[in-house]
């Protein structure tokens, strides 16, 4: 929301090529506590001016020597650090409006000036115009946000993938088809599963050895979409020897609360024992 004097304090710019009018205008202005009320009777100063000056409101006559309103905002429009064009034509022809319109004025006021309505059509202009700014400015804030944001999450998440693979043996992760998408660590070695297999429908997982009751156990709680903390299974190697592993590994899901898939750590305690 805007404060009453938020509007008065708007900057505005008055452009005609009779001083009378100028004067008449910046009198109305002052009048109604109108704080910051600039005037130019030269339209060819209108677009260096707004370019320094960034007005809230420019007041523009069409008709004027040398460069009339129609030029001067087509002038303005060339400003790519503006795409909003805050125009108020002045015009004593009917015919004109419509076409000020087109030509990407925001409304008109007639001439002769009727008090009421110059300073109703400005009020209002002026309102849209600081909101259209402030909204601006918002989005700018908020996209600012979003980019701190994400720098942020990407770097705790790399915190946490260290301290993962610092705190155990391997990281992983796997889609919601159990294939293994990320892979840190010697856990492919480990499990017997071969890297050039891994779009296998098995994963080239080697299931000989694997104490079958143990692993239909993890794949339960894998089934029902189940945590698992400092699960132990274990494998029988061909030359005799035991495997024991300890792995732990929790669901993710998306903003749909879609499952997607595991991720988890996991050591070989064996090798700990």
């Amino acid at each position: 929301m805007l404060s009453a004097q938020e509007i008065l304090d708007a900057s505005i710019l008055i452009v005609d090529d009779q001083a009378a009018n100028v004067i008449l205008l910046d009198q109305l202005l002052g009048e109604a506590g109108y704080t910051c009320v600039t005037s130019t009777m030269n339209p060819q100063e209108v677009c260096a001016l707004h370019h320094k000056n960034r007005y809230d409101l420019i007041l523009l006559d069409l008709q004027m020597p040398g460069m009339d309103g129609f030029e001067v905002m087509e002038d303005l429009k060339t400003d790519a650090t503006d795409d909003y064009l805050p125009v108020i034509v002045l015009t004593a022809q009917p015919g004109h409006k419509l076409r000020a319109l087109q030509t990407g004025a925001k409304d008109f006021i007639s001439k002769p000036f009727d008090l009421i309505e110059v300073k109703t059509r400005i009020h209002n202009m002026l309102e849209v115009r600081l909101l259209y700014k402030k909204l601006g400015d918002f989005n700018k804030i908020l996209e600012q946000t979003v980019l701190e944001r994400t720098a942020e999450l990407r770097e705790s998440e790399a915190r946490y993938r260290s301290l993962t693979e610092l705190a155990s043996d391997w990281y992983w992760e796997q889609d919601e088809n159990m294939n293994f998408t990320k892979v840190s660590g010697p856990v492919l070695e480990m499990l017997g599963i071969q890297v050039d297999a891994l779009d296998d429908d098995t994963n080239g997982i080697q299931m000989a050895g694997w104490n079958q009751a143990e692993r239909e156990l993890l794949q339960a709680s894998i089934a029902a979409r189940q945590p698992f903390l400092d699960f132990v299974f274990s494998r029988n190697n061909a030359d005799g020897s035991l495997q024991k592993f300890q792995v732990s590994g929790e669901p993710m899901f998306d903003r749909f609360s879609r499952f997607i898939g595991y991720r988890g750590i996991g050591i070989e305690l064996t090798a700990k024992i």
